[in-house]
């Protein structure tokens, strides 16, 4: 069995070593993409954390276009040209998707810090998101760029 289950599992590792970043970069988009879809179109569950978040604003001005800046950010990690630009914008965009846990806790926190409630924990998973972005821009670096003619 150990056997078998090491061949196969090093056979996907191999696969996944070649193509992972590139399923990372797809990835970042479609969540991207989908959510700022749903911030245009007013059916976003994050709406009223934003306005809570951003009260300063109109919310049905601003929802949209943070909406429509999500998009953006989307479509630029899939087209490779625009990654490092993309990058640098979704990593100053997630900085600020962490606002809320430090000044909404009452509505991120059952017990600060070692309990969050539903909201704290969609705030909290965007780390893993950052983590991706991070990993993307890894791999479509200087070298990259100067070996496909792109810079």
């Amino acid at each position: 069995m150990k056997p078998t289950f090491n061949f196969l599992y090093f056979k996907f590792s191999k696969k996944m070593e070649k193509e992972s970043i590139n399923v990372m970069r797809i990835s970042l988009a479609i969540v991207y993409i989908w959510f700022g879809a749903l911030k245009i179109f007013g059916m976003s569950p994050a709406g009223e954390l934003v306005e809570q978040t951003v009260y300063w604003f109109r919310p049905e001005i601003f929802i949209p276009i943070l909406g429509i800046c999500e998009v953006f950010i989307g479509l630029g990690l899939l087209i490779k040209k625009f990654i490092p630009y993309t990058i640098l914008l979704l990593l100053l965009h997630m900085t600020v998707t962490l606002f809320p846990i430090f000044i909404l806790k009452t509505i991120c926190f059952d017990s600060f810090p070692l309990c969050p409630t539903l909201i704290g924990q969609y705030i909290i998973k965007n780390i893993v998101l950052i983590s991706g972005a991070l990993v993307v821009s890894g791999k479509y670096n200087e070298k990259y760029y100067t070996e496909m003619n792109l810079k």
